[in-house]
């Protein structure tokens, strides 16, 4: 199996750009276009509830697809089917609208992460594969830095519309240039059905086990830290600077992201799993201890580091714990991280409506503990089988 030439691993980094963009942009103008719109914070963050929630949702869908019409394929169709509900968030006229047109983005959107993931493990060796899925995270994390700051900025201006139409626009480009700069890959995956490739996973507890620390992973991650903006909006900053102090967590990400490729080999993934833990722990619990711009930056760091340490290690896993019936693992492991993240913003946001953001960032920590634990263990156990 010949790792792909490095023009392939960027268009997949471009893509899994575009896609984070996408999804970091609602963060921080919540609560300007609550204003602009009409609603309430909570009634808002029903937009990226369900963004999150169908980005999970879909996930097995697509990794299904990608198994019978290919990995590129897939990414290619769903980046230009996005351009329609992408420029009619920019358009929408009303809350209704916006929440639906978010929805379809999300549902469509999550077909780039688990192909570029699946792509991946077929394509390159399990020696350097994390590193490769650390450079894959880095693109999201750069994008994540950039969502931010500039949807930031653009509420601010009182152009929230811009941030959803760039991404939309993007996509188009991308989708239209994919098929000519990136082949499809040898795949390891055997030619069975849906079904019994389901069946592989249902009867493999370690895969299972991937897919519920995904699941609680994106909650603790993406879920609560949609909150780090608003809670810093809801002490009298401005939105542009609340989206600059979380484009920190883009930032650090990709700074931690070169601390994590050079101790791969040192650290065994046990070790990275717990250190991970840790590092979210410590991030939400200095947010919940100080909720004003320090604090915010702090736990945008920290939470940038456990996210980078954390979620390259499962998607590792995930890539290798079951070779034939990978892409179904996969999209399952993605789909769990996002649909944790949807549940979670949703089960926060009457906190956030009551402006309780200690509280909420309290509840992150607290279960940020017992994943980095439970995982680092788990982990460990997996490697002396």
């Amino acid at each position: 199996m010949k790792s792909p030439l490095p023009g392939p691993l960027r268009v997949l980094r471009a893509a899994a750009f575009v896609s984070t963009f996408d999804r970091f942009t609602i963060a921080p103008m919540l609560v300007t276009i609550a204003a602009a719109l009409g609603a309430s914070l909570e009634e808002v963050a029903v937009a990226a509830s369900l963004y999150f929630l169908l980005y999970g949702l879909m996930q097995p869908v697509w990794g299904m697809l990608s198994d019978r019409l290919g990995r590129v394929r897939v990414m290619r169709l769903a980046l230009l089917a996005v351009v329609v509900p992408g420029l009619l968030s920019a358009l929408a006229p009303n809350l209704a609208v916006l929440v639906a047109a978010r929805a379809l983005a999300g549902g469509l959107f999550a077909a780039v992460i688990p192909s570029a993931l699946v792509y991946i493990g077929d394509a390159v060796p399990i020696s350097s594969r994390q590193k490769a899925l650390a450079d894959q995270m880095a693109a999201s994390a750069m994008a994540t830095a950039i969502a931010t700051a500039a949807a930031g900025l653009a509420a601010y201006l009182g152009h929230w519309r811009l941030a959803f139409a760039v991404p939309a626009i993007a996509s188009g480009v991308l989708g239209l240039g994919l098929a000519s700069r990136l082949p499809e890959p040898p795949k390891e995956s055997a030619n069975a059905g849906p079904l019994a490739q389901i069946g592989l996973v249902v009867r493999r507890p370690w895969a299972i086990l991937v897919v519920l620390l995904a699941l609680v992973e994106g909650g603790v991650i993406l879920g609560f830290l949609t909150y780090l903006a608003p809670s810093l909006e809801a002490q009298g900053y401005g939105a542009a600077v609340a989206g600059l102090a979380v484009g920190l967590y883009g930032l650090a990400t990709l700074a931690w992201t070169w601390v994590l490729k050079r101790a791969t080999d040192g650290l065994g993934r046990h070790a990275l799993m717990l250190i991970g833990g840790a590092m979210l722990a410590s991030g939400y619990a200095a947010g919940a201890l100080d909720r004003h711009l320090g604090g915010a930056a702090i736990a945008a760091v920290l939470v940038a580091g456990g996210f980078a340490f954390m979620h390259s290690t499962l998607q590792t896993w995930a890539t290798e714990v079951l070779p034939e019936a990978r892409a179904t693992v996969v999209s399952f492991f993605a789909g769990a991280v996002f649909a944790g993240s949807g549940v979670a913003t949703a089960v926060a946001a009457p906190l956030a409506e009551a402006g309780s953001f200690g509280t909420l960032f309290a509840i992150a920590a607290l279960t940020a503990i017992p994943l980095g634990l439970v995982g680092g263990f788990a982990r460990l156990r997996y490697e002396r089988r």
